[in-house]
């Protein structure tokens, strides 16, 4: 069972945020350091639990990695830990879901995606190396490991962020994006669990995205109201736009859209959009507009700036959000009195919200 952290109400384990009053649920439980683990709900049918890739731990993929363990799963993948033979260097392989390698459409997307991957490489970006597939259909793919925090383990254990941690964090997932935007690739699938925060050796902290290309294409529309009526989530909608709830056409802003609902996340412990269910919430996006952010936490005295740059970006419209991420992060940080000089920030309101 889920836990809210806020008013004690429990939830099966699928749910990730409480219907009272938006807040992350908790379960106990974090995942060490290393590669992302996967909240997706699992939904694996016999077929893929019995696949041969739930043993690859030991073995040699095509001769050329080392598989050292399991080091996450979700509902359409497992992730090992591995070592290239020939380089000793270390790497994370997604190997996917048989249900997802069959899936025409999404596999295409990936191929296409993979061969930008050398493209995509970025310091805020866990990018596609390389796209495998065995002789007997077993389709994987090769990235970077990366070893740090996820952001949704340190929202969970901290409650909240500072603002000024938030506004680093968030220009670091905005260049990442960027980088992306600009090969057309949009990533579909932003939230917490997808972003990682990492160490550099002085210290200093960075983000990391995840998961570029591995999402399925998301489409509700026509089907929003067979989620209301029969309670069937599919995937994780929590940080969904609009436009990708109705099943529409995305571009680079419904990126944006789920990077402020991160960020009102960060800044709050809670989402601006409440409901009885799940798909109530998912509805108010469609419907109404996020609880203000000076009105969701009033005793932490947010500027009003910090909060209009939100509303913008949480705009239903998205014609009226910021058309590009780094503009969004430029205003949050300008908003939070953030100023980047020299490779790094600096807080202007550091004695206010305890830097």
């Amino acid at each position: 069972m889920t836990r809210c952290p806020s008013c004690g109400t429990q939830y099966p384990d699928e749910a990730r945020f409480c219907t009272k009053d938006g807040t992350r649920l908790i379960t106990g439980q974090t995942p060490g350091a290393g590669y992302q683990r996967s909240t997706a709900p699992h939904t694996r049918n016999d077929l893929y639990a019995q696949t041969p890739h739930t043993t690859l731990t030991g073995k040699r993929l095509e001769g050329r990695y080392d598989i050292i363990k399991k080091i996450g799963e979700g509902g359409m993948s497992f992730v090992y830990l591995a070592n290239d033979v020939a380089t000793r260097e270390r790497y994370a392989i997604k190997v996917l879901s048989a249900a997802l390698s069959r899936d025409e459409n999404a596999m295409a997307r990936l191929r296409r995606e993979a061969s930008l991957g050398m493209r995509l490489a970025h310091p805020n970006v866990c990018h596609i190396i390389r796209l495998g597939e065995t002789e007997d259909g077993l389709v994987y793919v090769v990235m970077p490991f990366v070893e740090g925090e996820i952001l949704a383990d340190r929202t969970n254990r901290l409650g909240r962020l500072q603002l000024a941690d938030v506004a680093t964090l968030l220009r670091d997932i905005a260049s990442g994006l960027h980088v992306a935007h600009e090969l057309k690739i949009v990533h579909r699938d932003l939230k917490p669990e997808n972003v990682m925060v990492c160490r550099n050796s002085n210290g200093s902290e960075y983000a990391v995205v995840m998961d570029f290309g591995l999402a399925k294409e998301r489409k509700a529309g026509a089907e929003l109201q067979k989620l209301t009526a029969t309670g069937i989530i599919l995937g994780t909608p929590e940080f969904m736009s609009p436009e990708q709830l109705r099943g529409k056409p995305l571009d680079p802003r419904t990126d944006i859209y789920s990077l402020a609902l991160m960020a009102y996340e960060m800044l709050t412990g809670k989402l601006p959009f409440q409901g009885r269910t799940q798909q109530e919430m998912m509805i108010a996006r469609l419907r109404s507009d996020p609880t203000p952010l000076r009105r969701m936490r009033p005793e932490l005295d947010f500027p009003e700036a910090v909060e209009r740059v939100l509303n913008k970006a949480l705009s239903r419209n998205a014609d009226d959000r910021y058309q590009t991420t780094l503009e969004f992060a430029d205003a949050f940080m300008d908003a939070a009195g953030v100023r980047k000089s020299g490779g790094s920030e600096t807080s202007l309101l550091g004695r206010l919200f305890g830097r």
